[in-house]
């Protein structure tokens, strides 16, 4: 190892002024990826500035629509927070399926995002949620922020204080992980609004980034967009909890995607092409004309239900 300097300071200003005035130091956040580049040489800081001690970049606070995270606040405080969970669920649940506890418990939502590593979770969060990033000297739009691997729109003496989130009306993230350490290989955070979907994507390239081409199809204002699997999975025919149950008696129960429409309504309502294409692309369907027509038949006589569907589509499928 080499020599550097430690300061553990006690304000945001004090912090500043000492990277400002060493163009080789460094902040030190929850350490995470700065603690083990320098142990194996790839960083060589002349300072390390902590922030460990500014108790006031630790806290988690709810105003009307938003949800203020300071920057210091490790990742477990945000997945136990009441304010988190209750404001958005989704991202108190991103929180605690980072690495592992000794990393929840040391790593920072601040430090994650200032990094920018290109398997973190937080920065989809950011930019699905149309998050703000609050720093020393200015707030920073959220899909403004990220800039490339590694890289961001902080200057250099500048100093994430908190994120600011909005309320999420219907949100959700979910992601390919590594099986060891849990980064993302590939995440995405969907969020539904009044003003329509966004998505946020992390780990399929350099950099986090919009997943426009899949708004675009989210916000299509008919069902052509909606993500219905009506395929032949078993774990959906054997588990009632799955919501398309196909040993289920009652109405087909699953919302359909992000929309406000369920699988009953669709199957009752929709006409032969709409249906078809849903089973098509949707459901992975080489079959859907045929099951489509079976439906809209079945449909002269009664509403179809769940366990309509599950005779349909076996008696289909048994012509072939």
């Amino acid at each position: 190892m080499y020599n550097f300097s430690y300061e553990k300071v006690g304000s945001v200003d004090e912090a500043a002024e000492l990277i400002r005035d060493d163009e080789e130091g460094k902040l030190l956040a929850g350490g995470q990826t700065m603690l083990p580049t320098m142990k194996h040489r790839l960083a060589s800081p002349s300072n390390l500035v902590d922030l460990g001690g500014i108790q006031e970049l630790k806290e988690i606070s709810s105003d009307g629509d938003w949800v203020i995270i300071g920057a210091m606040t490790t990742h477990a405080r945000v997945a136990a927070s009441i304010e988190v969970k209750e404001a958005i669920p989704s991202l108190a649940k991103l929180a605690g399926n980072i690495g592992d506890p000794a990393v929840r418990n040391r790593g920072t939502i601040g430090g994650s995002i200032a990094n920018n590593d290109p398997a973190a979770d937080y920065p989809a969060a950011v930019i699905a949620l149309g998050a703000t990033v609050i720093t020393n000297k200015r707030e920073i739009a959220g899909d403004d922020f990220f800039k490339g691997m590694f890289e961001t729109a902080l200057e250099d003496d500048e100093i994430i204080t908190a994120v600011k989130f909005p309320r999420a009306e219907t949100a959700a993230y979910m992601k390919f992980e590594n099986p060891a350490s849990r980064y993302a290989i590939v995440g995405v955070f969907l969020v539904k609004s009044e003003n329509g979907v966004r998505v946020g994507v992390t780990g399929a390239t350099s950099c986090a980034h919009r997943g426009l081409r899949l708004e675009e199809a989210l916000n299509i204002k008919n069902l052509k967009a909606i993500i219905f699997d009506l395929g032949y999975s078993t774990d959906q025919m054997f588990d009632d909890n799955k919501g398309l149950s196909f040993n289920f008696e009652g109405k087909l129960n699953m919302k359909m995607g992000l929309n406000t429409f369920s699988a009953h309504e669709a199957i009752n309502k929709l006409d032969k092409e709409e249906l078809a294409k849903i089973f098509k692309y949707f459901g992975d369907e080489k079959d859907a004309r045929k099951i489509s027509r079976a439906i809209l038949k079945k449909r002269e006589k009664k509403t179809i239900s769940t366990k309509d569907l599950k005779e349909i589509i076996n008696k289909e499928k048994k012509k072939l």
